[in-house]
């Protein structure tokens, strides 16, 4: 499948915006798209779905390795992938941008604000251009999207300014209707907040679809994956508009080796008959009077307590502690598995990739082994003093700032994101299965 990368000057360009106005341009010229997002974000790729109308897949050289991203964009389906940055080009340590386009081998195209600039444009283009050879990376960066550009002189000086090198591949008009509402974690999610599809339609007009698809390339075959066996295990999954952050290929993991069900906490669903539960993150804060007024909870933890493995990440941790106070200073009960009490912040409280060691063997890893994930969270955690841990952090901030998943029966919460690619989702259903 070819693809090309949209990378930004910086963070706050745009490039979502950006991304789904190309994928209604390509959409629109007759070639079935498939989203994908360099980096661990859920929000952006919610935005994708509902455009594209499939699964964003998740890029990060931290998370999955380089035969993992490349093993994972070939899950994609379709003609072209359309893959959006994280922050600006060359930012971030564990996983930029122009790392992940260096992995798969794709070209770049620049998105860059336009506002307030014309020739500078193109100097800005060609600084990105040339900062690759800087620092010995292999990136192809092949031309620009304006965004927020108006039409007639504003755009022909952009594009008289660009170096014969790079390719002017159209501009995004301003338009008040192609801005997405904030939210603490970052934009709204696709499903609350999706961009009205008549404006899209009518940027996508202002970009050249075709040039695009003749700039992309086709990324080489990745290593297969080891064959897993089946095992005799189902998983539980929360999924609502409180456990709204995993992965797709967290889903196809589970499914490929087990079964899988579904139920809502927030709509007072029952928990289905299962091997084990598997809490996502999400906006349990969101959600906290029909979690706490529902029956699901409860029965949660009473299941747990005899016994039933519970794995929560993040917003899946915070409803598995004993309570959840709001910004507002509102308490409300969660299901009491773990020893905690979570407090939400009006600043976040943590954001890194984070890499942890286990300390002993836990439901996504065995003693003495390492995981890596994303941490992302404007919660903390007040932790019993004779409360367990499970992984040492090596590096990100976890529950304490030195340990990370916290443990009580057979259950474990962390605010650690993992990625199938890392092995934990192999571990925790064999541990189901056992």
């Amino acid at each position: 499948m070819q693809g090309f990368v949209l990378g930004g000057v910086s963070s706050g360009v745009g490039k979502t915006v950006a991304t789904l106005t190309i994928l209604q341009a390509l959409e629109d010229a007759g070639y079935d798209v498939q989203p994908a997002k360099a980096g661990p974000d859920f929000i952006d790729p919610s935005h994708h779905e509902a455009v594209a109308g499939r699964p964003s897949r998740t890029l990060d050289l931290w998370l999955e390795g380089e035969t993992g991203v490349r093993r994972n964009y070939a899950r994609g389906e379709g003609d072209i992938c359309v893959v959006e940055g994280v922050m600006g080009l060359y930012d971030g340590d564990g996983s930029s941008t122009a790392m992940v386009a260096e992995a798969l081998g794709l070209p770049v195209v620049l998105v860059v604000d336009a506002s307030a600039g014309m020739e500078s444009i193109g100097a800005t283009a060609l600084g990105f251009a040339e900062y690759a050879d800087a620092i010995g990376r292999d990136i192809d960066v092949a031309g620009i999207v304006a965004q927020r550009a108006h039409g007639g002189r504003h755009e022909e000086g952009i594009r008289e300014a660009l170096p014969d090198n790079l390719e002017y591949f159209g501009r995004i008009p301003p338009n008040p209707d192609l801005e997405i509402p904030d939210r603490h974690l970052g934009l709204e999610m696709g499903g609350e907040a999706a961009l009205p599809r008549e404006a899209l339609r009518e940027a996508a007009e202002t970009l050249e679809a075709e040039r695009l698809v003749d700039a992309a390339s086709t990324p080489p075959e990745p290593a297969a994956m080891e064959p897993s066996e089946p095992v005799d295990a189902t998983v539980a999954v929360a999924s609502d508009a409180a456990f709204c952050f995993r992965y797709p290929a967290t889903i196809e993991r589970f499914r490929e080796r087990g079964e899988v069900v579904t139920f809502s906490p927030v709509a007072g669903d029952a928990v289905p008959d299962c091997d084990g539960v598997y809490l996502p993150g999400g906006y349990p804060e969101l959600h906290a009077d029909a979690l706490e007024s529902s029956d699901t909870l409860a029965e949660l933890g009473d299941r747990a307590s005899d016994g039933l493995p519970v794995f929560g990440e993040c917003g899946g941790l915070m409803a598995m502690s004993r309570s959840l106070t709001t910004t507002a200073g509102n308490r409300h009960e969660m299901a009491a598995i773990l020893p905690a009490d979570v407090t939400m912040h009006d600043r976040y409280q943590a954001l890194d990739h984070v890499e942890l060691e286990a300390t002993g063997s836990t439901l996504t890893a065995t003693v003495g082994e390492t995981i890596r994930g994303h941490e992302f969270h404007y919660s903390s955690a007040d932790v019993d003093g004779d409360a367990h841990f499970a992984f040492e952090t090596v590096r990100g901030d976890g529950i304490d700032g030195d340990h990370d998943g916290l443990l009580e029966y057979e259950s474990l919460g962390t605010y650690a994101h993992v990625h199938p690619e890392s092995g934990a989702f192999d571990r925790f259903l064999e541990a189901l299965d056992d």
